[in-house]
């Protein structure tokens, strides 16, 4: 065997004669050994999994930290950002991305659609997503993330198509946005991308160029029309609920008042019936008490009254023109005059 090769038949002899010195081959053996390590270990960062392929054929997933494989290539781990939130922007592009997929080669062809009144917007929007299922991402479809941009920006052309230009620009952005999210969400479900799509978000939606003035006009008309009419409600809240209330204090006010006019009308009843009822027992007593309480009402509203006979003339020029003083008792009747003066309530 020696002399078939050209060696000595000493192996550690001929290693010794290739590299010339032990030293030589220890530092072989020691670099050897230590390349074996180094690719015995590996990393999975925080933020991320790890799937373990041996032989190139999936393993298992591996979760963060420091692990351990087979060396020389036996075994690979493929690390994929599981725990990271990655979208996917359509129309524009964000400076300094790292995700390869993220921007479109195209950008105006990308964003320019037709509504479904066939009018032209030009629409752009972001999808987030996460990497669900790894084995699925690596294995079942071949570059799933632009498949997801593929299939993103066929779901929202079938959106916005089946709106008018007013929804999209205007008052349909939220609708778009359930929508295309349900859309995405069944379609990378039926591919099995691997792939979780947690939102999709509109950005700017504006017409063409040619047509953004007349456009703008038209958003300040309908602007102005809201501003008119949150004005007009805002006038009906205050005059609406303060008529109300001057109706409901009148109301309050007639229904004060009828209720005591009613009470005064059964008030009165009550007493004439029970006065009547008096009468009825002692007309002639009853009679002269009401007359007496009657005079005794009115006297006092009156003044001081000085009432003589029609024959009894010559007492006028006697009488004070002045202002009465109250006396204590009436003056006394002149002698031969019968009954010259008298106080009459009547």
């Amino acid at each position: 065997m020696a002399d078939i090769y050209g060696g000595s038949g000493n192996p550690y002899r001929d290693l010794q004669s290739f590299f010339g010195s032990k030293s030589r081959l220890a530092a072989f053996f020691l670099l050897a050994a230590s390349a074996v390590l180094w690719t015995c270990f590996y990393t999975v960062e925080a933020e991320s999994e790890g799937v373990l392929l041996r032989f190139g054929k999936f393993v298992r997933i591996v979760e963060p930290g420091l692990h351990f494989k087979l060396p020389l290539g036996m075994e690979e781990v493929l690390v994929l950002p599981t725990r990271r939130q990655l979208k996917l922007e359509f129309g524009f592009s964000t400076p300094g991305f790292t995700n390869p997929y993220q921007p479109g080669k195209n950008l105006l062809d990308e964003k320019s659609m037709v509504t479904g009144d066939l009018n032209a917007a030009l629409v752009e929007w972001v999808v987030q997503y996460r990497i669900d299922n790894p084995r699925e991402f690596l294995f079942d479809v071949r570059h799933p993330e632009l498949t997801l941009r593929d299939l993103s920006e066929a779901a929202m052309r079938e959106v916005v198509g089946d709106r008018t230009v007013d929804e999209v620009i205007t008052v349909g952005r939220q609708e778009i946005e359930v929508a295309a999210l349900a859309r995405i969400q069944e379609l990378a479900r039926r591919y099995q991308l691997g792939i979780r799509v947690d939102g999709v978000q509109l950005k700017d939606v504006n017409p063409p160029k040619q047509v953004e003035a007349s456009f703008n006009e038209v958003n300040k008309a309908q602007q102005d029309r809201a501003s008119a009419i949150n004005m007009a409600v805002g006038e009906y809240n205050k005059a609406v609920p303060r008529a109300r209330g001057q109706a409901e204090q009148t109301v309050s006010a007639a229904e004060g008042y009828r209720f005591k006019r009613v009470n005064e009308a059964e008030g009165d009843v009550a007493s004439f019936n029970l006065q009547f009822t008096q009468y009825l027992l002692a007309p002639e007593a009853t009679r002269t008490r009401l007359y007496l309480e009657t005079l005794a009402e009115a006297l006092p509203n009156a003044g001081q009254k000085v009432i003589v006979d029609d024959g009894l003339r010559q007492l006028l020029p006697v009488l004070p023109l002045g202002p009465v003083q109250s006396l204590a008792a009436p003056p006394p009747a002149p002698s031969g005059s019968g009954n010259p003066r008298k106080q009459e309530g009547r």
